[in-house]
C-alpha cells in the first residue's frame, strides 16, 4: 500500500464513515491522507475468508468520484486514456489508465457511461480513481480537457464496497431491483431510504457492489448492510490481500508513472479500435511508445508477473529477485502470505526472459533464497457475476 505514515494525525481526513468504525473497534492508520480501518477486531485473516466465503463491507470514501458532463467528453476522455471510451454502451462500466506523454501510468480508474438516454442530450461519464492520485487527476484532466467538457468533482459522495459470492442476496433483500445487474454494469437505486449509484463491480475477485451515494446518507446505509445476516465489516488489509489473489495491481505498488502498460501486463485494458490498425488507433500519450511495445514485446525493459512460493515463507515487497546463477533480474512489487492457498504469493516486475509461466527464480528474504514460480492469475479464481 502506499506509505502514508508520514501524515501528521492531526492533518488526517475522516471518511463519512469514521464513528461507525470507531465503534466498531476498528484500527484505524493513515492512508492516503485518511484515518482509514486497516482492520477490526476479528482481524485480517478472518474479515479475508468471510469474504470469500460470505460478504463484507468495505468504507472505501477515501477514493476520488468526479464525472464529466457535455456531448463530447467521452471523445475528449479518450484523448487520456489508450482505451476505447467512445463505444462504451450506456449503462456500461470499464477499467481505464491515465497515461503521461511517456506511457507511463499517472493512475489506474473505473469510467461508467451516465448517459442512458439520448446521446443527444449531452455525455454523462462517471470516474472513480485512486484516492492518493485524486487530486493531481482531476487537475490532470481538466487542464487536458476542461475546455471540452465539463469536469465536476463529487466530494460531497461517499463510497462503499459491498463484496463476496453473497452480497447480491444481502443487498436484493433491500432493494429487489439490483438483480438483474451484472458484472460492470449499474445504475441508481434507492436502497434503505438512501439514493444511491450502484455497479457491479469491485476489486477482490468476488461478485459484489460499489455504491456511491451522499455522504451525509453513507451512515444509514452501512448500518442497514451491516445488519444483514451475511454481512460484516472488512478493513485495507484485507482488501489489499483480497485483490493480490485477484491478481489486481495496486497503484504506488505495482503500477506508476514509470510502469507502461504493456510493462504492467494490462494489454488486455487496450481494445482493438486503439491499438494499430484499429479504428481510432493511437491519439492517447505515449502512443509511439505503447504501441511499439504491443508490437515488439521482447523490446520491453521489464514485464510484470504472478510468482508463487513452494516454502513457506512471506515474500514482500521489494524483495530483489534472482535466476538460477544468481543474478538479480527482478524484484517483488506486492506480497505476502495467501489467506486462502496458505502460500506465499507476488506480483513482480522481471526481465523478459523470465517472464513465462512455470519459469523458477528466487526471492532473496533476510539474505535467504526462497524458490518461487512464474504462475498466472489470479491466484484464486474470480467469481464476477457475468449473467
Amino acid at each position: 500500500m502506499l506509505d502514508t505514515a508520514s501524515t501528521p494525525p492531526a492533518a488526517l481526513l475522516k471518511t463519512p464513515l469514521h464513528d461507525l468504525h470507531v465503534e466498531l473497534g476498528a484500527r484505524m492508520v493513515p492512508f492516503a491522507g485518511y484515518a482509514m480501518p486497516v482492520q477490526y477486531p476479528a482481524g485480517l485473516m478472518a474479515e479475508h475468508l468471510h469474504t470469500r466465503s460470505a460478504a463484507s463491507l468495505f468504507d472505501v470514501s477515501h477514493m476520488g468520484q468526479l464525472r464529466l458532463v457535455g456531448a463530447d467528453s467521452a471523445a475528449a476522455l479518450e484523448t487520456l486514456m489508450p482505451v476505447d471510451v467512445i463505444d462504451l454502451a450506456p449503462g456500461r462500466q470499464r477499467y481505464g489508465l491515465l497515461l503521461n506523454d511517456d506511457g507511463g501510468i499517472i493512475d489506474d480508474l473505473m469510467f461508467f457511461n451516465r448517459d442512458y438516454a439520448d446521446h443527444a442530450s449531452g455525455g454523462d461519464i462517471f470516474i472513480i480513481v485512486n484516492g492518493a492520485c485524486k487530486a493531481g487527476d482531476i487537475a490532470h484532466i481538466e487542464q487536458k480537457i476542461g475546455s471540452c467538457c465539463s469536469v465536476i468533482p463529487m466530494p460531497e459522495m461517499a463510497l462503499l464496497a459491498l463484496q463476496g459470492p453473497q452480497a447480491a442476496a444481502a443487498l436484493q433483500r433491500l432493494q429487489p431491483g439490483v438483480a438483474p445487474l451484472v458484472f460492470m454494469s449499474g445504475g441508481r437505486f434507492e436502497i434503505a431510504g438512501c439514493d444511491c449509484f450502484v455497479t457491479r463491480s469491485g476489486y477482490t475477485g468476488e461478485d459484489g457492489f460499489e455504491i456511491s451515494l451522499p455522504a451525509a446518507q453513507a451512515d444509514t446505509l452501512a448500518r442497514a448492510l451491516l445488519a444483514q445476516p451475511e454481512v460484516k465489516p472488512a478493513g485495507l488489509g484485507a482488501r489489499n490481500s483480497l485483490r493480490l489473489e485477484a491478481g489486481l495491481c495496486l497503484y504506488g505498488n505495482d503500477i506508476d508513472t514509470t510502469t507502461t502498460p504493456v510493462e504492467a501486463s494490462l494489454n488486455w485494458a487496450i481494445q482493438k479500435v486503439r491499438r494499430t490498425g484499429g479504428a481510432r488507433a493511437g491519439g492517447f500519450p505515449g502512443a509511439d511508445k505503447v504501441l511499439a511495445q504491443l508490437a515488439d514485446p521482447a523490446s520491453l525493459p521489464r514485464k510484470r508477473v504472478a510468482l508463487m512460493a513452494s516454502e513457506r515463507v512471506p515474500v514482500r515487497e521489494p524483495a530483489v529477485l534472482k535466476n538460477m546463477d544468481g543474478q538479480a533480474i527482478g524484484q517483488v512489487s506486492s506480497g505476502l502470505l495467501s489467506p486462502t492457498l496458505n502460500q506465499p504469493i507476488a506480483l513482480a516486475y522481471v526481465q523478459p526472459d523470465y517472464a513465462q509461466v512455470g519459469t523458477e527464480l528466487f526471492a532473496m528474504v533476510r539474505g535467504k533464497p526462497v524458490p518461487m514460480k512464474v504462475v498466472a492469475t489470479p491466484f484464486v479464481p474470480t467469481r464476477y457475476h457475468r449473467g
